[in-house]
């Protein structure tokens, strides 16, 4: 059992993470000990190769840890099975990937109810939420719409919309503003902190972008696989 508090909502110890490549192993996450607290608003930064993406698909079970541990919410998914994992990642885990990852022939509603629909929530509450939350994001009149009629902005405030619609325990960003104009990715970034700030959502971003850094409350360098320094702002 872990000892952390119950504000924590990621725990990892002594995290590693080691691939083949071509038969030779590259340890990608050379042994990463790190704690999240509830309403944190997170970078996980550092070049390309230094480890992040890999770190957060740890730390959010997409990945399986070669050694050591993590918890999130206080469950202990390295000793998860893979139903388990899917289960609590469904319930638990807010995802926001830089291609979006919307599905392209259902409508707007469609691909921010998936989740709850997933979960059991009924039709009413499904709708009543969904329309909440895309008014909430600037998306009110979209729903009925297929993906592919929305610009890049507007797909990853869908995908912010399915991501949160559900009230997860935590949000996992993995280079959110890639694919986006600057000032389409700062005024998303900007949304991401009002909801950080005023539901206590708690943010968790892998990235290189310079405007999330600038943002971020609370910044962890990675290098080779370790982390190089971690910085808490006000």
């Amino acid at each position: 059992m872990v000892d952390s508090s119950q504000n924590d909502v990621i725990v990892a110890k002594g995290v590693r993470k080691v691939y083949s490549d071509n038969g030779v192993p590259v340890e990608a996450v050379r042994g990463i000990d790190l704690t999240i607290s509830r309403g944190e608003f997170t970078a996980i930064v550092g070049p390309s190769g230094s480890g992040k993406t890999t770190f957060l698909n740890c730390i959010s079970g997409l990945d399986d840890v070669t050694d050591g541990d993590v918890w999130l919410g206080g469950r202990h998914l390295t000793h998860m099975s893979g139903r388990e994992l899917s289960d609590f990642r469904r319930d638990n885990i807010g995802f926001i990937f830089q291609a979006y990852n919307l599905i392209p022939v259902l409508t707007i509603e469609e691909n921010v109810e998936y989740v709850m629909l997933l979960q059991g929530v009924s039709s009413c509450k499904r709708h009543r939420r969904v329309t909440e939350i895309l008014e909430e994001l600037g998306l009110g009149g979209f729903a009925d719409r297929l993906p592919t009629r929305l610009s890049g902005g507007q797909r990853q405030r869908v995908a912010i919309a399915r991501a949160i619609v559900s009230q997860p325990a935590i949000i996992l960003a993995d280079e959110p503003t890639a694919n986006l104009d600057s000032q389409t990715g700062a005024d998303l970034l900007d949304l991401m902190r009002e909801l950080n700030e005023k539901r206590g959502m708690t943010f968790v971003f892998s990235t290189h972008d310079t405007m999330i850094m600038k943002r971020a409350k609370r910044l962890v360098v990675l290098k080779d696989g370790l982390i190089a320094s971690d910085e808490t702002r006000k």
